[in-house]
This record gives structure tokens, C-alpha cells and sequence, in this order.
């Protein structure tokens, strides 16, 4: 791992978010902090996500679309800001893209997606790691 790479590691641990395990395709509820005035609340904004960049570094981010009052709204979050208070997956979509442009076209039932019924967590590379550093 080069030098960059292992400060990135670094910082994003060091946030403590926990992340989950999503994609494009799949419908996420982003709970965002919202200050008006002195007082903080938690706005959920839940839409399809249509893309993600930036990998798990530190400047990554994903974008989430949504239809509100019949308008199509998408909006970019930072995956690691410290304004999300939690990310939680509604449901996951069976796509076959990571990057579903083609959406923002679509209407009604053509821009639906399959929902994804045998889906299985990822295993953590840590994990994997240290179980095989103590095998060998």
C-alpha cells in the first residue's frame, strides 16, 4: 500500500462511521443533520442511489435520486461527512451498471429496478486478515 493510501486508511478510520455495505440500485435512507438557527435536527432524505466515487477513501461520495412532488431531486453526499448521521438500506436492486444515468429518462414503471433477494454481506478484509495471520 503506498504512502497516500495508508493516510486515507488512517483518517477514515479514525471517523468511526460505520458504513454499509451499498450500491448503485439500491434504495438508501440517509439521515442528514439540518441546522436551522441554534437547534440541529435529522432530516431523512431516502431515494435510489445512482452512483458512487471515489472508492472508500476519504473523498468519497455517492449520489442519491429521488421523486418529490412529481420532480426528480438527486443530491450528492460525502460518504464519510460528519453531517450524515447514519445510512440505512431500505431495500437492495439487482443492476447490472454502477452507474444508473439512464434513470434521470426514465418514468413510472420503466424506471423501477428488481430488488435483490439472495443477497449475502461482504466479509471484512480485517477479518480475513487476522484469521489467516494466526492459521500461518
Amino acid at each position: 500500500m503506498n504512502l497516500i493510501a495508508q493516510l486515507e486508511a488512517e483518517q477514515v478510520a479514525a471517523l468511526g462511521h460505520e458504513i454499509p455495505d451499498f450500491k448503485a440500485g439500491d434504495t438508501v435512507r440517509v439521515g442528514y443533520k439540518v441546522t436551522e438557527g441554534t437547534r440541529t435536527r435529522v432530516q431523512n432524505y431516502e431515494g435510489v442511489c445512482i452512483g458512487r466515487r471515489g472508492g472508500e477513501g476519504i473523498g468519497a461520495s455517492f449520489t442519491v435520486r429521488k421523486i418529490s412532488f412529481g420532480e426528480g431531486v438527486e443530491r450528492v453526499f460525502p460518504l464519510h461527512s460528519t453531517n450524515i448521521d447514519r445510512i440505512e438500506v431500505v431495500r437492495r436492486g439487482r443492476v447490472r451498471r454502477s452507474k444508473l444515468y439512464y434513470l434521470r429518462s426514465r418514468r413510472g414503471k420503466s424506471a423501477r429496478i428488481a430488488e435483490q433477494t439472495n443477497y449475502r454481506p461482504k466479509k471484512k478484509a480485517s477479518a480475513e486478515t487476522s484469521v489467516q495471520g494466526e492459521a500461518g
